[in-house]
Parts: C-alpha cells; structure tokens; sequence
C-alpha cells in the first residue's frame, strides 16, 4: 500500500524547515489531484523540489505524510487559537469565529476534493479513513470538546455530554449545504452566506445549551 521506508541520515542532524513545508504543500497538491495510491514519494518529491531521501527523512513513510498533510490543511483555517476560551471572554464570538473557520475550511474546494478522495479510498482502504479522520476531523472535535467543557466549567453552558454537544454543533455546521457540495449539487456559498448560516447555528446550539434565562 505504501512506499518503503528509508533509512534516515542519523539522529542530530537538523531538518530544514522550508524544505518540510514544500514537501507539505506539494503532498497537499498530489493527494487532492490524483489521490492516495496515484501519489508516489516521488512524485511528491519532484513537486518539492527535494529529492526522494529528503522525503523520507522528514516523513518516515507515506502514511505519515498523509496524516500530516491533512492536519496541515485543517491548521490553515482552525488554528489552536480559535479553541482558547480565556476567563471573560465571550463564547458567542469564540463560537462564531470557530463557526467561521469550520465552514471555510470544509466548503473549500481543497476540502472537499479531499474528503471526495477519501471517500473512495475508504471502500479499498480503511487504514487510509482513519488516518485522515485522526489527522482532521477527530483533532477538530477534541479541541471543540475540549473548549465545551471548559465553557461549562465557568458556568456559561450547561452540558451532561460535551462529546456529543461538539459533534451537534459540527453537524449543525455542516447542514445540508456541505453535502451538495460533495456530490455536486451546487455552488459554494458566498462569505455573507457562510456568515448567516454561522451566525444562525450559534444562536441555535446556545439556546439549547446555554445556562441561565
């Protein structure tokens, strides 16, 4: 399924940080354009600019550079920081920013070509899905988990399951529009669409958990 490892040049030596992230980007580009199994280390080299070695050493295999890949598209658009509730600050705009960022993230062509590859790697492939749901959407819902609760140990939500709480606002998020995107139905929303429909879902979930009249 996967490329053989390599040996690496020796522990100590340090890796070139520019290097790594081309090898991100043109791995980003190869996964979306021709898929898991047409992507090879390389390909993926020769998009970099590194050479095959290089690779590896900063990778190990290609399902370490998948993984990392993926993560690295989510971080894009949902860095740690949106996940920060500091004492006092306003979780309706915490969740209106994380809101903002998801929906970005999901509805972007990028997005969606790759979950469209996941898709199809999952029926040959279920160690690949599970990469990618561990590299992507798990970290997104343990970080919202993670601020859930948080929220409701000041006081601000009453929750019994923060676990499901998450997975009601991402879903809410996601709504109908993701789907046609998917297989598509149609076009996507503009940013003032995208906004409204934020806006909408965050009234929503702060009703039905939100402590207080």
């Amino acid at each position: 399924m996967s490329d053989k490892r390599l040996p690496s040049t020796g522990p100590g030596r340090p890796k070139d940080q520019a290097k790594r992230l081309a090898i991100l980007e043109a791995a980003k580009t190869l996964f979306m354009r021709n898929g898991y199994e047409g992507s090879s280390m390389d390909a993926i080299a020769a998009e970099a600019g590194v050479s095959k070695l290089t690779v590896y050493n900063h990778f190990t295999d290609k399902e370490t550079l998948f993984s990392a890949a993926v993560k690295s598209k989510c971080e894009e658009q949902l860095p740690e920081l949106f996940f920060d509730l500091p004492d006092g600050a306003s979780l309706e705009k915490v969740l209106l920013n994380i809101g903002r960022g998801f929906v970005q993230l999901i509805n972007s062509r990028e997005s969606v070509e790759l979950l469209r590859v996941m898709v199809t790697l999952a029926t040959t492939d279920p160690t690949l899905g599970q990469l990618f749901f561990n590299a992507g959407p798990q970290r997104v819902l343990n970080e919202l988990e993670g601020l859930l609760r948080k929220a409701a140990s000041q006081g601000k939500l009453q929750i019994d399951n923060p676990h499901n709480a998450a997975e009601h606002f991402l879903s809410l998020l996601k709504g109908g529009c993701n789907f046609r995107l998917l297989v598509g139905c149609c076009s996507a929303p503009t940013v003032e669409e995208e906004a409204s429909h934020v806006a909408e879902v965050v009234q929503l979930f702060l009703r039905a958990y939100r402590t207080g009249p």
